[in-house]
């Protein structure tokens, strides 16, 4: 059994008796909704014509809102149907991230995500959702796709149907008849500040999606006449846990490596402030997460009930064990235990590079959001982790293990870790891949986020501690400058990478 959705575009009025019935059955707030009709206007008078197209959850056969979810609030029943239970949700809104379809929202009243779910509660006593019974075209229709004799079956055998964003891998189970390439692709109508009867409601959490006017993406005399707005879900919070992590990952790295090989002398000072310095920044990192989640108060659930697919429940594990494993190694070291913390080096180290990598698999796992899924992700973050690590050094003062050969080997790794990591981002904002990546790219290079990519990530974080490093590496200021900005820069950048993801539309 399978259920799922055909929305016969030949017969829809646009008339919003699907978004009220759904509205009125399931309670669904005002400012969110579960299903919607999205109006486009294409053509010139007087050959224009209005195109409608109900959008909903795809009840997708692979959901990755099922799998990111860190505490099986989001499931798919044996039915097909994808629920959600709102007792175990904690507000993390990484469901939000990984529908590629704009279909999951934070119910404002209980801070839970909320989406379509087939009106199971109908479905379960032999009724047809809301939705369908009301629409007075029959134009959606609903069912058993596994059930041959089913009406929706036999729609989908004999007519020619297309889903949204095939491309995201999710195989949805939605399916249109005589879908309008401007209306079912997201980035190719234009949308006004202004709709035919609402404005645009730019006042949602974050903004919502960015519609440039000059995007190359837009398909001529295409007018987005009537649509909703969807929240940025990820706000200041995550950039600064991204740039918290890097600090937090990786400071005792570039020493252990520089002792290994012969080119610095181990000093126990320096190491207890690094180890220190591991613990706070990634104390700061948990309380990020936390703080960004709409019910905090559940938080412990991500370590008590994860679901063990989803890389953010895999990344509060990591992050617990390498928070362990740093603290062993500190009082080990303040304990003087030398057998002891050379024996939990390498293990605090590894741990570190997971805890700064596992985001790239959490990204991965965000398939609404293309920017992040680039293969590149998983070593730019460990690039980011060893800039900052180098940062660090550079900024540790002579007392606290500063010496002029730990100087050294900072100036050396910042000057390299610059160069990669702007190598990467050169491929990153380059114009390739899809439609979704190239426009998130755009925004990032030549839309609202220009000022903070140019100014802050790429002058301040790049070319200014270059040429301070140039001048004088060897200088204490210098040097301590050039960390400084280059720890900006990075933060800079984290802001421009997961903002303008967020920025594409979904819907």
């Amino acid at each position: 059994m399978r259920y799922g959705f055909i929305i016969d575009n030949r017969r829809c009025i646009g008339c919003h008796a699907c978004t009220v019935a759904c509205k009125t059955e399931n309670h669904v707030p005002l400012g969110v909704n579960r299903t919607w009709v999205k109006y486009v206007e294409k053509g010139r008078f007087p050959n224009a014509r209005r195109y409608f197209q109900v959008t909903r959850c795809n009840h997708c056969e692979d959901p990755p809102c099922v799998e990111i979810c860190p505490v099986t609030a989001m499931f798919q029943r044996e039915d097909g149907i994808v629920d959600f239970d709102s007792e175990m949700c904690i507000g993390c809104k990484a469901c939000m991230q990984a529908c590629p379809y704009d279909a999951v929202y934070i119910d404002p009243n209980q801070h839970t995500a909320a989406k379509c779910n087939y009106c199971a509660h109908r479905t379960e006593v032999g009724l047809e959702p809301a939705c369908v019974i009301v629409c007075p075209e029959q134009a959606i229709v609903a069912g058993d796709l596994d059930r041959r004799e089913s009406p929706i079956a036999q729609l989908l055998e004999r007519e020619t149907v297309r889903v949204r964003r095939p491309e995201a891998g999710t195989r949805p189970k939605l399916y249109y008849i005589e879908a309008e390439e401007s209306a079912i692709v997201p980035t190719a109508a234009r949308h006004e500040p202004f709709y035919m009867a609402s404005e645009r409601n730019e006042r949602v959490h974050g903004g919502g999606a960015v519609y440039p006017p000059d995007s190359p993406f837009l398909q001529r005399d295409a007018l987005a006449a009537y649509d909703v707005s969807h929240e940025r879900p990820w706000g200041w919070h995550v950039p600064a846990y991204l740039w918290l992590k890097s600090i937090g990952s990786a400071p005792l790295l570039l020493p252990a490596l520089a002792v290994a090989l012969g080119r610095l002398q181990i000093d126990r000072i320096r190491d207890v402030v690094l180890a220190v310095v591991a613990l706070i920044f990634t104390a700061a990192t948990t309380a990020m997460l936390v703080a960004d989640l709409q019910r905090p108060d559940r938080f412990l659930r991500v370590i008590l009930r994860p679901q063990r697919r989803s890389w953010l429940a895999r990344g509060g594990f990591i992050l617990s064990v390498y928070s362990v494993l740093c603290g062993l190694f500190l009082l080990a070291r303040l304990a003087n235990l030398a057998t002891l913390s050379e024996l939990l080096l390498w293990p605090t180290l590894l741990a570190g590079l997971l805890a700064a990598v596992y985001t790239a698999f959490l990204f991965a796992q965000c398939k609404g959001r293309e920017l992040w899924q680039t293969p590149l992700l998983p070593f730019h973050l460990i690039v980011q982790a060893a800039l900052a690590g180098a940062a660090v050094l550079a900024l540790l003062p002579a007392a606290w293990g500063g010496a002029p050969a730990t100087r050294w080997l900072a100036a050396w790794a910042l000057g390299i870790g610059l160069g990669v990591h702007f190598f990467i981002v050169a491929g990153e904002v380059a114009p390739h891949g899809s439609t979704n990546t190239r426009y998130a790219a755009r925004l990032i290079t030549n839309g609202p986020y220009r000022g903070l990519f140019w100014i802050g990530a790429v002058l301040v974080g790049g070319v200014l501690p270059a040429l301070l490093l140039a001048m004088s590496a060897a200088s204490p200021i210098f040097l301590g400058l050039a960390a400084g900005l280059a720890l900006a820069g990075l933060f800079a950048f984290e802001g421009c990478f997961v903002m303008a993801a967020q920025g594409v539309p979904n819907s």
